[in-house]
């Protein structure tokens, strides 16, 4: 009797609630205004992916997780995050970022 190979899981493995647009959000495609904000390096930004767009879709490990802003390439960002003590680069398209809030002492 033959071993039996593991069947590849894929980089959306259970992604099945994590990669949902909500009822009313279906086959809508993202503002422009998102698509044309410019990131300076140092910005702050939340990765939120929108799984309408496949180009550059960050990792399911990464959603929800905010980062800093350290390059770009082409039309996509290099966005530093920390999983744990782990400096991580994540490259993806400004379609999946998020402009972070940063509270201003006033």
């Amino acid at each position: 009797m033959c071993g039996v190979v593991k069947a590849s899981q894929g980089l959306r493995h259970r992604t099945r609630k994590l990669l949902r647009k909500s009822v009313r959000e279906r086959g809508a495609i993202p503002r422009l205004s998102q698509v044309l904000v410019e990131y300076r390096v140092g910005d702050k930004v939340h990765i939120v992916p929108n799984p309408a767009i496949h180009e550059a879709l960050p990792h399911r490990r990464y959603v929800g997780r905010t980062g800093t802003i350290i390059g770009k390439r082409g039309r996509a960002y290099l966005v530093e995050v920390y999983l744990g003590n782990k400096r991580k680069i994540v490259i993806t398209v400004p379609e999946h970022l998020k402009p972070a809030q940063t509270s201003q002492a006033s």
